[in-house]
Parts: structure tokens; C-alpha cells; sequence
């Protein structure tokens, strides 16, 4: 994978794709066969079920880019904005046809001036953005017309890897409304997926349903016809702006977690934990005497936070918070953002080799935390000029990876690849 475009935008590309019938049994391997008729039915019946609430969204947006001029003494600085009109071809779903609401991605209806939303009837209707969130890429429209339906939200923590998953919404053109295509979630909890974005929290289902530009803000249903996630980027090789059959959605709990926000409050409330924490690799686990590389290394903790408050330390190793298993960094960022301040939560961690658990109370995160955690979490700045990635050595760190005489200094902890 070289590049991670958003699936909104216009291009036209052809597709064929091959469908070969095949007949299952059933799970115990015994009994009778599944029809090519009954597995038909069943995406028939999925499609049919939530196509109704799949919508088009069309923003009309100002466009500014930089024009430069060959004379700057004469003309003053480079950095003049040019404006042009232009339009973002995207995707919704209706998830409450009562009052109106439709879910998109953010970046569809980012800046918009003016959208439009055309229904599965092809009745335009003007929408509101009642409220978005970057973070996530998630934006809650508020549209008023009569006859609408809304889909049956799943819940996207049962999917299964190779489970059947189709992708309903308007590639390329407003003129490809409606569009389903099937394939299977080809892998789960997905991060760091697209590159120059802020978007701290990722945690994206991956599915080779065919999703292209125009897609995003789209639905992702099972075969139940529930919507298990958001359509939201496209992998390519770098060349191509269309499918290549990697594709991600923000899964619908995730994406239901935020909405109920924008919708009350018009802004997110996420939990806050206080650390900065670095994905452990294998030499880390290596050092601090792990068997496998799992969970999020605690690099630093700020004053006055839960995590200082509950008796986290520096190279605390957060394995699990109550019953859930922490993968990685991202992971926690996730699991932490997706719970409510003052939620207590028992926290697993690896401290000199022995499991350790640690009741902490959540505080609230504001934006000037988000911003002060994302740039000690990240490093991605120093990281894109140097191509590695450092964490803070103190006294703790020397004494746990067994540096004598030293108590200061910093740990190159990742180290990008060609750099």
C-alpha cells in the first residue's frame, strides 16, 4: 500500500466482476445443502433492506488554492488565494427517518456552503450539517421531508473476519446511485491508514467490497441488512483513484457513539486518560521481558491527570482495559475516547515483568489536551523531518531496559523504512 485516498470525487471507470454460484452446507458440515438460490436471496434481501435509507449528497463548496506570482516585490507574497466553485460527490444513510437525521462523513460535507441531498426516489432535498467531527470523520445532516426510512443499525463489534458485507452508495456520479456491491470485512481495528490527516482515532473495519470515490459516507450493511459501518477511504497503488479492493468504514458503534454527541451537544465529549503511549514492537517487548508485542507503552503522563492520579507510571505496559484486550496504541486511544468522563475503568498493565491492575476514574478531554496529546502521541512532525520516532528517557526507563549511569536522554523507538 502506498496511498490512502478518500472514496469522494469524480472519475469514471469501468468494472467487470465474475460471480460464481457455489453451494454450502451448513455449519456443523452436516444436512441439508444452501441453495445458490437462498445465499442469492440472502444479499438480495440485505440490499433491499437498507437501500431506501442510502442517500446522495452533493456540497457545493469554495475552493481555495495558492496563486503565485512571478513579481512578488510588485505584487506583494506568493501566498494569494484563487477561488472556484466547485462540487463533492458523496454518500449518507438515514438513521432516523422521524427527525430527519442522516449520517455522512465529515470530509463530504466539510466547508460546504450549500448541500443538496437526493433521495432513493430522486427527490432533491437541502440538508443542515447539525454537527461534525473531524476526529472521527464523522457529520450528522439534518434534512425535513416526508417518506423517509431509516436502517436498521447493527452493532459492528460481532463482525467477523470473512464475514459478507455489502457497500451500497453513488461511485463516480449521482448517476450511480445506489450502487451495491458485496465482499467480505477483510480485517478489523485498522489504523494510521491515511497519511497527513489528524484523525487520532482510527479504528477502521476493512472490507474488498468495491468502494470509489463518491462512496464516502455510504453504508456498510451484513447480510441481516444492519448497518455495521461507514464507507469512508480507498487503498490504492498509488496510480489509480478507484478500487483495488482495499477499502475501510468506520465501524457504526464508533461512528453511534459520536452522533449521539453531535446531535445533543453539536460537539464530542470523549474521555480522557492523560498518557502518551507508542505502539510496542518486538524489540520493546523484548526489553521489558514480554512474550508478545501487544498493548501501549506508556512514554509519558501528564500532571495532574487520572492516569498520574490512579498510579500509572512511565513504561507501564496497558494490556487490557476491564475485559478488553489492548492491540496497540490506537487501540487504547479508542477505547479510552469511546467511554464517558467519569467512567471508571480497570486497567491491566504490564509493570518489571508482572500483570498489575489499576482502577482509574476518566476525566474529560478539551481541545487544547487533543491537541498537546497528539503531538507528544504522534511525533509525527519530528518523525516526517527525521524518519524515526523518539520517547522521553528517565531514570524509570534507564533502570527498566538496563542503562547504568544514566537517567536522561531520549529512546528511538521506531524507525520508518528507506529513510
Amino acid at each position: 500500500m502506498k496511498l490512502v485516498k478518500y472514496a469522494s470525487g469524480w472519475t469514471v471507470i469501468l468494472l467487470a466482476f465474475v460471480f460464481v454460484p457455489i453451494t454450502l452446507q451448513s455449519s456443523q458440515g452436516v444436512g441439508r445443502g444452501i441453495s445458490v438460490k437462498e445465499i442469492n436471496d440472502a444479499f438480495v434481501n440485505a440490499a433491499a433492506a437498507a437501500n431506501p435509507a442510502v442517500v446522495t449528497i452533493q456540497s457545493e463548496k469554495v475552493m481555495r488554492r495558492p496563486q503565485f506570482h512571478p513579481f512578488p516585490d510588485f505584487f506583494g507574497d506568493f501566498g494569494h488565494q484563487g477561488e472556484s466553485r466547485g462540487t463533492v460527490l458523496g454518500s449518507g444513510v438515514i438513521i432516523d427517518a422521524k427527525k430527519g437525521y442522516v449520517v455522512t462523513n465529515n470530509h463530504v460535507v466539510e466547508d460546504a456552503e450549500e448541500i443538496t441531498i437526493q433521495l432513493g426516489d430522486r427527490q432533491e432535498v437541502q440538508g443542515e450539517v447539525i454537527g461534525a467531527d473531524a476526529q472521527t470523520d464523522v457529520a450528522v445532516i439534518k434534512i425535513e421531508t416526508d417518506g423517509l426510512k431509516s436502517v436498521k443499525i447493527g452493532n459492528s463489534d460481532d463482525l467477523r473476519i470473512g464475514e459478507w458485507v455489502l457497500a451500497i452508495g453513488s461511485p463516480f456520479s449521482e448517476n450511480l446511485d445506489h450502487t451495491v456491491t458485496s465482499g467480505i470485512v477483510s480485517a478489523k481495528g485498522r489504523s494510521e491508514v491515511i497519511s497527513g490527516r489528524d484523525r487520532p482515532y482510527e479504528d477502521f473495519i476493512q472490507t474488498d467490497a468495491a468502494i470509489n470515490p463518491g462512496n464516502s459516507g455510504g453504508a456498510l450493511i451484513n447480510l441481516d441488512g444492519e448497518l455495521v459501518g461507514i464507507n469512508a477511504a480507498i487503498a490504492t497503488d498509488g496510480f489509480s483513484r478507484s478500487n483495488a479492493g482495499v477499502g475501510f468504514a468506520i465501524p457504526i458503534n464508533l461512528v453511534m457513539r459520536v452522533v449521539e454527541d453531535l446531535i445533543d451537544d453539536g460537539k464530542v465529549t470523549r474521555a480522557w486518560l492523560g498518557v502518551a503511549i507508542l505502539d510496542v514492537n518486538s524489540s520493546l517487548a523484548k526489553a521489558l521481558g514480554m512474550k508478545n508485542p501487544k498493548g501501549a507503552l506508556v512514554t509519558k503522563l501528564q500532571t495532574g491527570s487520572p492516569a498520574e492520579e490512579a498510579g500509572i507510571k512511565v513504561t507501564d505496559v496497558i494490556i487490557r482495559v476491564d475485559d478488553i484486550d489492548i492491540q496497540n496504541r490506537s487501540h487504547l486511544q479508542n477505547v479510552i475516547s469511546t467511554s464517558r468522563p467519569g467512567d471508571k475503568r480497570k486497567l491491566t498493565l504490564i509493570r518489571d515483568g508482572k500483570e498489575k491492575v489499576i482502577l482509574v476514574t476518566l476525566g474529560e478531554l478539551d481541545q487544547d489536551r487533543l491537541a498537546s496529546r497528539n503531538h507528544q502521541e504522534g511525533d509525527s512532525s519530528s518523525r516526517n523531518r527525521t524518519g524515526f520516532e523518539v520517547a522521553d528517557l528517565d531514570a524509570a526507563a534507564a533502570a527498566r531496559f538496563n542503562l547504568r549511569n544514566v537517567d536522561y536522554g531520549v529512546v528511538v523507538t521506531r524507525i520508518d523504512r528507506y529513510s
